[in-house]
C-alpha cells in the first residue's frame, strides 16, 4: 500500500503540462478582450461620464451564458479603475454575484454585502430592514463619490427576492446629496426586463446593450491565444483546440465552457501520465464536465423548477417528444404530491425557458396550422446523466 505522503513527493517531482493554469479560469481577465471590441466600446461609451463624478444611465448586459458579459464588464472595471487612481477620482465599484447563496439571497443580506464593501461589518440577521438602509446610506453620504454597482446573474436576485430591491436601489440617489449610484444588470435571460413590474422598468430607465454568441472560428482564436499562457510549448496534440471549440460552439457558443473543457482535459491528460493533451482526454472532459453541470444546475434551483424538470424527465422516459400541456399536467401531479403551489401555464412555460436556455431540454417551435404554434420538446441529455439526475431531483424535492 503507497503511503500517501509518498504519492504528494511523487507528485511535486512531476513535470506539469501547464505553465499558468489560472489562465483558464473563471477570474482570469486578460490583456485584450478578443470579439468583444463593439460591445466594450458601448458599454464605455455609457459609463465614461462617471469619470467626471457624473451619474451615467443605468446598463444592462444580456446574452447567453459564456457570450463575454461578465469579463467584458471586469475589464472595463479594471480599466476604469487605473485612470480614476491615476487621476484621483472618487469612483467605486462594487461587484456581486448573485447566484451566490448567502449573499445575495435576501435583500437584508445583498444590503449588508454592500455595506461590507465600505469596510463595515452589520450582524448576519436581526436589524430591522429600514435600519440597514439606514446605515448604507450614511456610508454612502461619507463623501462625493459615483457608486457603480454590478449585479451580476440579477435575473436570479429578483427571482430570489423580487423585483422591489431595484427599485430600492434605483430611488436611493433621490435620498443622496453627495453620492449617486449607477446599476449594472448582467442576465444569460434576454427577456428578464420584460417580465419586471412597469414601475420598476421605469425606475431603472436601463439601456440595453446585447452580446451574441461567439461562432467556432472566433472560440478557437481565443482558446489558442489562452493555450500559449496557460499550457507548456508542444503540449496540445493536433486538433485537440479545434475539437473544443466546435463542442462549446453547438453548446450557443458559449466560450467559457470551451475554456473548463480544455483546463479539464489537461488535467485528465496530466493524472493519467500523458505528455500531451489528447482527444480523448478532451472526450472524458466533455462528459465530466456535463455531468457536473447538470447537476449544480438541479441542485441549485428553486423547488418549482425542480418540480418542472422532474416532469420532464418523468415524461422523456416514455415518450422522445412531448408538448407544453403534458408537462404541466404532470407538473401539477408532482406538486400535490410536494405540497407545492402550482404555478400557472405560462410560468411553467418560462421556466421550460431557462431549462432550453441552459441546454438542458430542445424546444422547437412548431406550427399545428390553425390551431396555432406550440413547443415540441425532447430532453438534450445523456441517458446516463438523467438516470443520475433522477435521483437527485427525487431527494431534493422528497417524493420516490
Amino acid at each position: 500500500m503507497i503511503k500517501i505522503s509518498n504519492f504528494f513527493e511523487n507528485f511535486l517531482k512531476k513535470d506539469s503540462l501547464f505553465n499558468n493554469k489560472d489562465v483558464l479560469q473563471a477570474m482570469y481577465v486578460p490583456e485584450e478582450v478578443l470579439y468583444r471590441e463593439e460591445q466594450i466600446q458601448e458599454v464605455a461609451n455609457i459609463l465614461a461620464p462617471v469619470l467626471r463624478l457624473e451619474k451615467p444611465s443605468n446598463l444592462f448586459l444580456y446574452g447567453k451564458t459564456g457570450t463575454g458579459k461578465t469579463l467584458s464588464m471586469k475589464y472595463l472595471i479594471q480599466s476604469m479603475e487605473e485612470i480614476a487612481k491615476k487621476n484621483t477620482i472618487n469612483i467605486k465599484f462594487i461587484y456581486v454575484n448573485c447566484k451566490l447563496k448567502k449573499v445575495a439571497d435576501t435583500e437584508y443580506r445583498l444590503i449588508a454585502q454592500l455595506i461590507k464593501e465600505f469596510g463595515r461589518e452589520i450582524p448576519a440577521t436581526g436589524l430591522p430592514t429600514d435600519e440597514v438602509y439606514n446605515i448604507f446610506y450614511k456610508l454612502l453620504e461619507g463623501e462625493r463619490q459615483v457608486v457603480v454597482l454590478v449585479l451580476d446573474e440579477i435575473d436570479q436576485l429578483t427571482k430570489k427576492i423580487g423585483d422591489e430591491i431595484l427599485y430600492n436601489l434605483t430611488r436611493i440617489n433621490s435620498e443622496l446629496n453627495e453620492t449617486q449610484i449607477c446599476l449594472v444588470g448582467i442576465s444569460n435571460n434576454l427577456i428578464f426586463a420584460e417580465n419586471l413590474d412597469p414601475r420598476v422598468k421605469s425606475s431603472l430607465s436601463e439601456e440595453e446593450i446585447i452580446f451574441p454568441p461567439y461562432n467556432a472560428i472566433q472560440i478557437q482564436e481565443i482558446l489558442k491565444k489562452r493555450s500559449e499562457k496557460a499550457f507548456k510549448p508542444g503540449v496540445i496534440e493536433s486538433g485537440v483546440i479545434e475539437k473544443c471549440s466546435a463542442f462549446a460552439a453547438r453548446e450557443h457558443g458559449d466560450v467559457r465552457r470551451a475554456i473548463d473543457l480544455l483546463r479539464v482535459a489537461g488535467e485528465i491528460a496530466e493524472r493519467s501520465g500523458s505528455q500531451v493533451v489528447q482527444i480523448n482526454h478532451l472526450d472524458d472532459a466533455e462528459k465530466r464536465i456535463e455531468h457536473d453541470k447538470i447537476l449544480d444546475i438541479a441542485t441549485g434551483q428553486p423547488k418549482q423548477f425542480q418540480n418542472v424538470l422532474y416532469a420532464i424527465i418523468l415524461i422523456s422516459q416514455q415518450k422522445g417528444f412531448f408538448f407544453t400541456g403534458e408537462i404541466y399536467d404532470i407538473y401539477k401531479k408532482i406538486c400535490q404530491k410536494t405540497n407545492l403551489s402550482i404555478l400557472t401555464q405560462r410560468r411553467v412555460s418560462d421556466i421550460i425557458a431557462e431549462l432550453d436556455m441552459l441546454g438542458i431540454i430542445n424546444a422547437k417551435i412548431i406550427s399545428k396550422g390553425r390551431y396555432g404554434r406550440t413547443r415540441e420538446i425532447s430532453l438534450s441529455i445523456s441517458d446516463g446523466i438523467i438516470i443520475k439526475l433522477r435521483e437527485v431531483l427525487e431527494k431534493a424535492i422528497g417524493i420516490g
